[in-house]
């Protein structure tokens, strides 16, 4: 997107500055004609964005604009469309509406498996991720182990995709009790996170710390679950905010460390 209407938008989203990607953003779509294809570039960057600052119900009602015209543009079975449905499917779990976003992306998955090319390949691993979080959210944790090690099988990739596959892996396992093998794939999250070029580490942020936490408390060593507990807090409030849903969840995560320890 170099060069064009939402170049800085995206940027400055990239860059983990959300509040003014979305203002950038948000003035975009403001600016151009109703059926433009950077306009609705431009809403879906500050639906994300919006999200990104734990303004959950703001970010779905701003998909659920950007949707149309994205099916209008470049058609419903278009990935770029698709896409969009899988991020706003995602961003249900952020409202508790996971049977929601199980449907949702069940539906994009599928369809991004009858497609051909790295879009599409790409697209179905992001969408078997918000299922994997979805049944987890349920309590189907075992469902989730088997979408999640069937969906790392099939994309091999050591990109975010796999990073975020990982942690719904590791979160299944904790799910299960079965915390020694969820630390591991935490750990090995990790080092994938790590490896990663920074613009693509920040939605993630925290995310691993608290998915090594709930593994550590597992395993009874209550110390050390909170120090990463309160890493996972201190970073998700810094980039999010405090309503962000991973940052209400690292907070619920302390609580509970604190309401056990002697």
């Amino acid at each position: 997107m170099t060069g064009t209407p939402v170049a800085e938008a995206k940027a400055l989203y990239e860059a983990g500055r959300y509040a003014e990607a979305e203002a950038e953003a948000r003035a975009v779509a403001r600016s151009r004609p109703r059926d433009d294809r950077y306009a609705a570039a431009a809403l879906n960057i500050a639906a994300i964005a919006t999200g990104a600052q734990g303004r959950h119900a703001e970010a779905l009602a701003t998909y659920d604009e950007a949707l149309p015209a994205f099916s209008r543009i470049f058609g419903a079975d278009h990935w770029l469309t698709l896409k969009l449905r899988s991020d706003r499917g995602q961003q249900m779990t952020s409202l508790g509406q996971h049977a929601e976003c199980e449907a949702e992306c069940a539906a994009v998955a599928e369809a991004a498996g009858r497609g051909t090319g790295p879009e599409m390949s790409l697209l179905a691993a992001s969408a078997r991720n918000g299922l994997v979080f979805a049944l987890n959210a349920q309590g189907r944790h075992q469902e989730a182990e088997a979408l999640a090690r069937e969906a790392l099988d099939a994309h091999r990739v050591r990109d975010r995709a796999s990073l975020v596959l990982r942690l719904g892996l590791a979160r299944s396992l904790n799910g299960q009790a079965r915390h020694e093998e969820a630390l591991i794939e935490a750990q090995g999250a990790d080092k994938l996170y790590r490896a990663l070029p920074d613009h693509q580490r920040h939605p993630d942020t925290g995310a691993v710390e608290l998915s090594v936490a709930t593994a550590l408390l597992g395993l009874r060593r209550a110390p050390d679950a909170r120090r990463q507990a309160a890493a996972a807090h201190d970073a998700c409030l810094a980039s999010f905010g405090p309503d962000h849903s991973r940052t209400v969840e690292a907070r619920t995560l302390l609580k509970h460390i604190d309401g056990t320890r002697p």
